[in-house]
């Protein structure tokens, strides 16, 4: 698969059926949106003083036109080692516990993303607004400070509430392109040695990461929806490890303490890794002794059809993702397959409910207090809540992929492509078109996985979003 960007247009439509079919929330009560401003224009008073880190160079990278900025880093070279300054909007600041505020996000759990508008966590006045790190602006935050040595490992780590000024505001591909030219921000000119050794560190510890590339929609009704395959470039994966750095550091401080709430995946089983095994020596993959699941993957090019095939069939091993939310003591089970150590989400509080919560841990760990009452009563019940806005914001993407497939192909029945089988069953696989790029099921017995074939589309539901496609 050739690493581009393809572009293929449809002829336009819009996604309110889907958003009715999914009942999803059109805007926010008149009650949630008062006190949203309300506290937008006279936040509550922090229970702690925060430390002023506004002369903190931070900046922040984010998708174009993204306006509700969670993140915001300032990296530092120290001697052999580094020191990572990780900004997270405060909503703790804003949320008032047991308001409406609160009660609207404990319902919604989660952003939804769609293609002709977000439904938010939060009305915008506080996620594109008053809590979003945007620059220029003093703002609330979280302040992650965390220390490494010369081999990218954690040594020491700091988390108080702050204020904090983004000086700068990019995007992926602004920064990928400063690097190439050798004219990064100095704040984060010390990303790539530092993102390289994280990733070295991920495969060390043995995290199952398939490099699949990722659908993405854009465009608009009017002109027509733009469906393209989006590669992760060096900056994708450097960034996020910043933010996986700071979900383990999180981790680490609430199972010591024996309170909080974690993202755990269950280690793959044997039989499992033994069918991958298979496969990889069905497309003709080598795997030579000794080496981990993780080694293999992160050995395989992208671009080969074979390693996309390997990369699907890997996705059988991280099945089971849910959280834990525990107290009095660490849980049994503490690990995150897909990461290779324990871990927690803290850096999307304006984005994912869960956040709000585990940082609130970590802040009153960290300070030697105890944990609020309200975030203790809460634990119990995260876990459900996020299960249910994750199955749902899956299936939402999910349909609004669907749908734009089924819009473009419309007018094309009959005609060929060219795909490559991901995986295979019985009688039909999952394929993947290159142009357009569309995920399918295709009939036909042994289809080959990992091969390129042609083949042909024979049917478009539109109302149902269904493409079918037969071997050609």
């Amino acid at each position: 698969m050739p690493r581009v960007v393809v572009h293929a247009y449809s002829a336009g439509g819009d996604f309110g059926r889907l958003r009715a079919e999914f009942e999803l929330p059109d805007g926010f009560g008149a009650d949630v949106l008062a006190e949203a401003e309300t506290v937008a224009m006279d936040p509550p008073a922090a229970v702690a003083p925060r430390e002023d880190a506004t002369a903190l160079p931070l900046v922040t990278i984010d998708p174009p036109g993204a306006k509700d900025l969670d993140q915001a880093m300032a990296l530092e070279r120290r001697g052999e080692g580094f020191r990572v300054h990780y900004a997270i909007a405060d909503l703790g600041g804003f949320v008032r516990p047991g308001g409406r505020l609160d009660r609207e996000a404990r319902r919604r759990g989660q952003t939804l993303y769609l293609p002709d508008g977000n439904v938010p966590l939060h009305p915008p006045v506080l996620s594109e607004g008053a809590a979003s790190l945007l620059p220029g602006e003093t703002r609330r935050a979280v302040l992650w400070t965390i220390d490494l040595d010369s081999g990218g490992e954690p040594t020491a780590t700091r988390v108080r509430r702050a204020l904090v000024r983004s000086t700068a505001r990019f995007d992926y591909e602004s920064v990928q392109a400063a690097f190439a030219t050798g004219t990064p921000h100095p704040s984060i000119e010390p990303l790539p040695a530092l993102g390289r050794l994280r990733r070295e560190l991920a495969v060390h510890r043995g995290a199952v990461e398939p490099q699949l590339p990722e659908q993405a929609i854009g465009g608009d009704a009017g002109d027509g929806w733009v469906l393209g395959m989006r590669p992760r470039n060096p900056v994708d994966a450097w960034n996020a490890e910043i933010s996986l750095l700071t979900g383990m550091a999180a981790a680490g401080i609430m199972i010591e303490a024996g309170i909080g709430v974690l993202r755990t995946l269950p280690d793959p089983d044997e039989e499992s890794v033994n069918w991958l095994r298979r496969s990889a020596q069905a497309l003709g993959i080598p795997w030579p002794a000794g080496t981990s699941v993780s080694e293999l993957l992160a050995g395989l090019d992208p671009a080969l059809p074979e390693s996309m095939a390997l990369y699907t069939c890997s996705t059988r091993l991280l099945r089971g993702a849910g959280y834990t939310s525990f107290a009095g003591g660490a849980p049994d089970s503490t690990s995150h397959a897909g990461i290779g150590a324990p871990y927690a989400h803290v850096t999307a509080p304006i984005r994912r409910l869960v956040d709000r919560f585990a940082t609130e841990v970590c802040l009153a760990v960290s300070a030697g207090a105890e944990v609020p009452g309200w975030v203790q009563a809460a634990l119990p019940e995260l876990p459900s809540l996020m299960s249910t806005s994750d199955g749902l914001a899956a299936r939402v993407e999910r349909a609004c992929l669907d749908q734009v497939e089924a819009w473009m192909l419309a007018e094309r029945v009959g005609s060929t492509f060219e795909a490559v089988v991901l995986r295979a069953e019985e009688a039909r696989a999952e394929i993947l078109v290159e142009d357009p790029p569309v995920m399918g099921r295709c009939a036909g017995a042994n289809l080959p996985e990992g091969e390129r074939i042609t083949v042909r589309l024979t049917a478009v539901d539109v109302e149902r979003r269904k493409v079918s496609f037969e071997r050609a």
